[in-house]
């Protein structure tokens, strides 16, 4: 059985020029880089391009990371910086990724039973598309929280938020994504 290295031990390797070991860590955490810039962007191709500048400077910065957070907490702060950037930059109208051919794969905690696959997939389906029409810093601390499941002391350390306005983003996120399933909820009963 192969033994998957640990964060820190990625890094130190990667610090000592082990191109390998970077690399492993970018495929380790690709999914959630660019799934965390589609979130922020709305958009895939500058969602690609967020991801990869985040890695990039991850990269430049490695030797800067002090373990004092998780390595994925610290990458996520990346992330976030990178794309608030790129969308200050382009401060154009955001385009919508509801379009059902592009979907954002979001993991499965686990995998259902046969019976049951069919209206897990649908119920999916409806929060990522709620998810969707939240703005962005609620998409964003929704994703971190409930699919990420980072803690609230690390939504605070990406988002750049004191613990309080980090409870009252998540609070208040709940609420609209709430609102948002019920109104969707109520029309396809219609």
């Amino acid at each position: 059985m192969v033994q998957m290295q640990s964060d820190e031990a990625l890094i130190t390797q990667a610090l000592l020029g082990q191109q390998q070991a970077y690399a492993q860590l970018v495929e380790r955490y690709q999914h959630y880089v660019f799934t965390l810039a589609v979130r922020m962007v709305k958009n895939r191709e500058e969602a690609a391009e967020v991801a990869q500048d985040s890695f990039l400077r991850a990269f430049q910065y490695l030797a800067d990371f002090r373990g004092e957070a998780k390595f994925s907490t610290w990458l996520y702060r990346i992330v976030h910086s990178v794309a608030l950037n790129h969308l200050r930059k382009r401060r154009l109208d955001v385009l919508s990724i509801d379009d059902a051919a592009h979907p954002v794969p979001v993991p499965a905690a686990t995998q259902p039973d046969a019976s049951d696959s069919m209206e897990l997939q649908e119920r999916r389906h409806a929060i990522y598309q709620a998810i969707q029409r939240l703005p962005p810093d609620d998409a964003e601390v929704i994703t971190l929280f409930y699919l990420y499941e980072n803690r609230l002391d690390e939504i605070c350390q990406i988002m750049e938020l004191t613990m309080t306005n980090a409870k009252t983003k998540l609070f208040r996120a709940r609420q609209r994504l709430k609102t948002i399933l019920e109104t969707t909820a109520v029309r396809s009963a219609l």
